[in-house]
């Protein structure tokens, strides 16, 4: 049996992206709780179609999946970050590595919240009359633009081959 590989000549750009994402979250969230209080104040309307506004998420992605074993859910986010390192270290394709660096940022930082805090911080609100998208953080933006890019990478990669 081979022990997986844990460094690679791409493994700083993960590690900066992941970094990154997660320090960039957990600012901001650090500035909204401290800072605006926007556990007084619930909603401060920014824009016509964003708001900002205090929501704790118990489930796994937009509230889904509703639990009080916060527990779990930091050991899942855990071994998911670490299985997409190896995934990142095992890779020779610098859009890949930068997408999962993203995605291991943003688990890490609403890992950080449920241990923290026994939810995860969402504050962003977009809508548009009487449609409400689902509250989120910059975790999400990282994940989603993790996600995002892999499928992106994924799609160029088949219509090239």
């Amino acid at each position: 049996m081979t022990l997986p590989k844990i460094w690679s000549r791409l493994a700083p750009l993960a590690l900066g992206l992941a970094a990154l994402s997660f320090g960039f979250d957990q600012t901001i969230k650090w500035w909204l709780l401290n800072i605006v209080h926007m556990e007084e104040r619930r909603q401060i309307s920014i824009t016509p179609f964003f708001d900002l506004v205090m929501a704790w998420n118990r489930g796994v992605s937009y509230g889904l999946l509703t639990t009080n074993t916060q527990g779990l859910l930091i050991i899942v986010s855990i071994l998911i970050a670490l299985a997409l390192w190896i995934w990142a270290c095992r890779s020779h394709r610098p859009t890949t590595v930068a997408a999962l660096g993203m995605i291991i940022g943003g688990a890490l930082a609403n890992a950080l919240d449920r241990a923290v805090h026994g939810a995860v911080a969402d504050f962003f609100l977009l809508h548009w009359g009487d449609w409400n998208w689902y509250i989120f953080n910059p975790a999400d933006m990282a994940i989603v633009a993790g996600v995002g890019l892999l499928l992106y990478e994924s799609l160029i990669e088949k219509r090239q081959n």
